[in-house]
């Protein structure tokens, strides 16, 4: 199998062993689920399928961030404790990710599960001479890590741009360097606190996946993922925290889902143009939600439209027309183009070439996760 990885910016050999172990970060549960976060779902979803295929055994850790500035922000405007705004948009995602048919995450563990973790995750860092202490928060000293953009490859006015665009607060008086990120901070007063050497506080964003990750994967992970817009400044302050702490690689393998606009706009709650799952699947066959999705490279951004449920559903039935079969005669065909750099669109036209001519397609459809039956 060849990937496409983030950091090497190039299509590799990925290699693991006989155990995988993956990260995905999560979703902030203040809203339903939406396409996009289904498309980064799925990718890793049909990875998990090849994988086992295979012969793997795969553990695919799934956060849910339900402590952090946007959890908490939604939380006050709808007046509704933090911890149940979560709990039930949880169980509204776990609907969407069962009917699209995703094999169940080997742990999904939440941030405000890890507050212990975290606390020593901290510790490490500042002892090993990456953070300081100021204006009773924690920051990590981007200076004090010479690989801080290995991952995104970004230059510095991008990387202002983007930490102030994606809540990095640049600004931030107390930082020595605009570009340092916040580990521990002090709560606002309507706010969850946890005791801490630094004072009363909450964790930054970046550092509950770090503590997740290791406390349920160990220090190294085969391959961590998300969608693009996590690359920087996330990603990129995981894994600098990440191997500053532990002084190991944090992840061998990168892999990045596209961005989902809609009809050619981005998608967003500001202008109302989210399509969420949960309503898709009351007017659709979850599977020809799941085949829209799939038809798409997970290597450029793209569009929804509506159109693609009338084809994807058009599709389905003829798959599921041609009769059950064994489905051995396409699934050559989708093996080879998910090991193809996760060629999902190839893998479709393999099950359709076969569709076409009549042969039977279950095994095929299978392992990309479409159900027939």
């Amino acid at each position: 199998m060849r990937l496409y990885d983030t950091a090497r910016r190039a299509v590799v050999a990925f290699e693991p062993g006989p155990l995988v172990t993956m990260y995905t970060c999560g979703i902030t549960p203040y809203d339903s689920t939406h396409v996009g976060h289904a498309a980064t779902y799925v990718l890793y979803d049909v990875l998990q399928r090849r994988l086992r295929d295979l012969g793997h055994e795969t553990q695919c850790v799934r956060n849910v961030t339900d402590v952090d500035d946007d959890m908490l922000r939604k939380a006050r405007e709808v007046g509704m404790p933090y911890l149940e705004l979560a709990a039930a948009e949880v169980a509204r995602f776990q609907s969407d990710m069962r009917a699209l048919g995703m094999l169940p995450a080997f742990s999904e563990p939440a941030a405000s599960s890890a507050i212990h973790d975290i606390l020593g995750f901290i510790g490490m860092v500042l002892d090993r001479g990456h953070a300081y202490q100021a204006a009773g928060a924690v920051y990590f000293s981007v200076a004090s890590f010479d690989r801080f953009g290995q991952i995104s490859h970004l230059g510095r006015a991008e990387m202002l741009a983007l930490a102030a665009e994606r809540g990095g607060n640049p600004d931030d008086p107390a930082k020595r360097d605009p570009l340092d990120f916040v580990l521990w901070q002090p709560s606002a007063p309507d706010e969850p606190a946890w005791d801490s050497m630094w004072g009363p506080g909450r964790p930054g964003w970046h550092i509950e996946c770090s503590a997740l990750a290791m406390r349920e994967l160990g220090p190294t992970i085969d391959l961590h993922g998300g969608g693009s817009d996590l690359i920087f400044p996330h990603h990129e302050c995981e894994a600098a925290q990440s191997e500053a702490a532990t002084g190991d690689l944090f992840v061998r393998h990168w892999l990045h889902a596209p961005m989902v606009e809609y009809q050619g706009t981005k998608m967003s709650k500001s202008l109302g143009n989210l399509v969420f799952i949960s309503e898709l699947v009351k007017e659709w066959d979850p599977m020809a939600v799941r085949l829209a999705i799939l038809d798409h490279s997970y290597r450029e951004p793209w569009s929804w439209h509506d159109g693609l449920l009338d084809a994807a559903t058009e599709r389905l039935e003829r798959w599921r027309d041609v009769g059950e079969g064994d489905g051995a005669a396409s699934l050559d065909g989708v093996r080879a183009a998910l090991d193809d750099d996760l060629d999902l669109p190839g893998a479709i036209r393999a099950v359709d070439e076969a569709a076409d001519t009549g042969r039977g397609v279950r095994r095929a459809a299978d392992l990309i996760g479409v159900a027939l039956s």
